[in-house]
């Protein structure tokens, strides 16, 4: 498998997620840095599943793939919603820790979904997963370079 193929891109997205997720639990004076890294390989990550990952996979897929693409939708824009939250608050607030725990949740929801079903079925379409990791690559490093100009 080439390190430029979508799905082992996002695979590798998915587990750098949950090596955050899982040192965040621990973490003490280094929260609020570890909060803002994870919200900003999230947003980065959804975006370019929705840009273009999702599009792909929905030609690719067809009618077969409708709900579980429908679901990831859902679930971005509730993951979204939790990202809100937590970069407009701070580890002092009440609910911080408790925003950052259940978006973790929701991460591994949606990372078991995306590699159990999706996945699998995206490698047996005819979906050029070295061309979409390609634009995905290219994409996000897009992206982290907008998103660090800007923090």
């Amino acid at each position: 498998m080439a390190a430029n193929d979508a799905i082992a891109l996002l695979k590798a997205d998915h587990k750098e997620v949950a090596e955050m997720l899982q040192k965040f639990e621990t973490a003490r004076s280094t929260k609020e840095r570890l909060a803002q890294q994870i919200c900003m390989s999230l947003t980065v990550h959804a975006q370019i599943e929705e840009e273009i990952f999702y599009p792909a996979a929905r030609e690719a897929l067809g009618d077969e793939g409708e709900d579980l693409l429908n679901e990831a939708k859902v679930e971005h824009n509730s993951l979204k919603e939790l990202i809100g939250q937590i970069e407009s608050s701070s580890p002092e607030d009440e609910l911080f820790d408790a925003h950052v725990k259940v978006l973790g949740e929701y991460v591994k929801h949606h990372v078991k979904e995306e590699e159990g079903e999706l996945f699998p079925k995206l490698r047996k379409s005819d979906m050029d997963l070295r061309e979409v990791g390609e634009q995905l690559a290219a994409r996000k490093k897009e992206l982290m370079s907008q998103m660090k100009a800007a923090a």
